[in-house]
């Protein structure tokens, strides 16, 4: 389960209904209670109202029917704790936070109330009362922050979309470290009323998705003026165009961390291919960004942390994280001034001017992380660790940017990367298209699925922005294939695809993902009783139809190093394509698939839940 496209493939081709959606993410998100993802999921007597509200309508009628999502715990849901991270603040709030009841107007399910960096004061995902929560692909590693469970949720199947909030990169910061879609709109082009607030002037609520799309139609079903919201402003729609110019550090950024190196040749590889497929590229000194930055938390502006609090502060200062509490508290501890916080906001409208002369119709690209670190090293030195995630994110809000990261792959050791693209205010689809196009080429080896994905604006279905994806993905391809005569191609269907466990024993033979099709009709598809659970293609003379599969090009010197790695009941053989091909492919033996569960109808291994 990972896009808006693939959950509404399920449900029209029956795979599964509403409810038994529910049940089996509320199973799995109990089976990885370990992770520290939740701090409460909603339970069957809870679900009932929405998942009755979504079955007494049709699917034509509710642009997200049954499409799970999570909400970040700072966020309110009626009738639903709230705590912000911190049990003693909790309230049951009466009325659902101005998104989120546009979202579930709009037929979304809510799964839970996700694990947070306590009230929105962190990057790491580590400083909450209810766990660290892991790092969807290492756990030991942290999550980001403070948005962790939100961007895990997601990451981790258990939601299409999550909201998340973002004042300092917290919407930002938890996609790229979960290889994700982070998307951080304009500052109040969405509604925070309903939010506990962190700094309210700048605050953001976000949106975490696999695509750059489904970003975009959330962000069309949320974005709105609320005449009742103090900081509410009439935004106009996203709208797609090109970037006229892109700006890139002058300087090479910082990298930190154990990893610092392995992040730091990702960026200059994305560096490489942006100069190669962008003609007007041009650097940026950096230095008034991290000025900017440095407002945030070591200037007057962390006084309107404790501002927003103050009346839960007052009387419960020790009920706080003790790292947030030294954070938060310690803002009324500074010897600044009214002047000091006028001094600053007139600095920052000098810097805001410049940057925003300078993003007339361009974007700025940097790293939304110069590195990682594991959960143990953040615990040892909370505050250092921490100010380092925020190094190319904490001037956004400040300076009225919004922001996309989008996954550039993987450092190493599967680690991810993602890049932020900034641009003004209101120019989000500027930062969208080059983000997405830019993010395909990245990642068309590198272990993301980009899907088809349609998109809906009012009443109209139309073709998502495919053309750039497409363009990227071959030009990377023609840049990284061999010769024809020395490759051959090879079909596969399951664990050895872009983004799942095997995808690397394809890229140490040196494979090249080269496109993803379709069987002929003659094939069926069974999930295996192994474990992990495997798929098993067969051909056959009836019952069959078209199944997904990637098609590689692989080296021929390679191709019996891969058939000694691919176990029984696995084989290789001759497989039939859609366009009328024979290629190598997995086949499964006949015996195998006897009790095994028959996913025929899904079409392929990724729609299988």
């Amino acid at each position: 389960m990972k896009t808006l496209a693939e959950i509404r493939k399920g449900y029209d081709s029956g795979s599964y209904s509403v409810r038994e959606l529910w049940s089996r993410i509320h199973e799995e998100a109990l089976r990885l209670e370990s992770m520290n993802i939740w701090i409460h999921l909603l339970t069957a007597e809870e679900i009932e109202p929405y998942l009755s509200y979504i079955e007494n309508h049709d699917k034509e009628e509710l642009p997200l029917w049954g499409i799970p999502f999570a909400i970040k715990d700072n966020i309110d849901l009626a009738g639903i704790p709230t705590t912000a991270g911190c049990a003693e603040y909790t309230y049951i709030p009466a009325e659902n936070a101005y998104v989120v009841e546009r979202l579930l107007r709009a037929g979304a399910l809510p799964i839970g109330k996700t694990n947070m960096d306590q009230f929105a004061t962190g990057l790491v995902g580590t400083r909450s009362p209810y766990g660290e929560v892991h790092n969807a692909y290492r756990e030991e590693y942290i999550s980001g922050g403070s948005s962790s469970g939100s961007a895990v949720a997601v990451a981790k199947d258990l939601a299409v979309f999550a909201l998340g909030t973002d004042t300092a990169g917290s919407g930002r910061v938890p996609a790229s470290l979960n290889h994700l879609v982070g998307w951080k709109p304009s500052v109040g082009a969405w509604s925070n009323r309903g939010v506990v607030p962190a700094c309210e002037s700048i605050d953001c609520v976000t949106v975490f998705t696999h695509t750059v799309e489904d970003a975009e139609y959330i962000d069309g079903i949320v974005r709105a003026y609320d005449e009742t919201y103090r900081y509410s402003k009439r935004i106009a729609a996203v709208m797609e165009e090109d970037a006229q110019t892109i700006y890139l550090p002058k300087e090479e950024p910082v990298f930190y961390g154990d990893e610092a190196e392995y992040y730091r040749k990702k960026w200059q590889e994305t560096v490489a291919y942006i100069k190669a497929h962008y003609p007007n590229i041009k650097t940026y000194d950096t230095k008034e960004l991290s000025e900017a930055a440095s407002i945030l938390y070591d200037g007057p502006w962390v006084a309107e942390r404790y501002a927003g609090l103050k009346e839960y502060l007052d009387d419960h200062a020790d009920t706080l994280f003790p790292v947030t509490g030294e954070i938060i508290c310690g803002a009324i501890k500074k010897t600044m001034t009214a002047v000091d916080l006028f001094q600053a906001m007139h600095r920052l409208a000098e810097i805001k001017q410049r940057v925003h002369a300078l993003l007339k119709d361009s974007v700025l690209i940097l790293p939304t992380n110069g590195g990682t670190f594991t959960r143990k090293q953040v615990d040892e030195n909370p505050i250092a660790t921490n100010s380092q995630m925020g190094l190319y994110t904490n001037h956004c809000n400040l300076l009225d940017l919004c922001a996309v990261d989008v996954p550039i792959g993987f450092a190493d050791n599967n680690l991810p990367m993602g890049i932020t693209l900034f641009a003004k205010s209101g120019m989000e689809g500027m930062a969208a298209k080059t983000g997405r196009e830019i993010s395909a080429g990245m990642t068309a080896n590198d272990g993301n699925n980009f899907a088809d994905n349609t998109k809906k604006r009012g009443d109209k279905t139309i073709e998502t922005f495919q053309n750039g994806k497409e363009k990227s993905e071959r030009m990377l391809r023609n840049s990284k294939k061999k010769l024809v005569g020395n490759n051959v191609e090879i079909g596969v269907c399951g664990l050895h695809m872009r983004g799942y466990a095997l995808e690397s024993q394809m890229l140490a033979l040196g494979a090249v993902y080269d496109r993803t099709t379709t069987t002929s009709e003659e094939y069926k598809l069974y999930e295996l009783a192994t474990k992990p659970a495997k798929p098993g293609l067969m051909k056959v003379m009836t019952g069959g139809q078209k199944q997904e599969i990637e098609i590689w090009d692989m080296p021929k010197e390679k191709l019996g190093d891969f058939l000694s790695m691919i176990p029984s009941p696995l084989g290789l053989g001759k497989l039939s394509t859609a366009e009328g091909k024979e290629v190598i492919g997995f086949l499964c033996e006949e015996y195998a698939v006897a009790g095994a569960k028959d996913i025929t109808a899904t079409g392929g291994w990724r729609y299988r839940h």
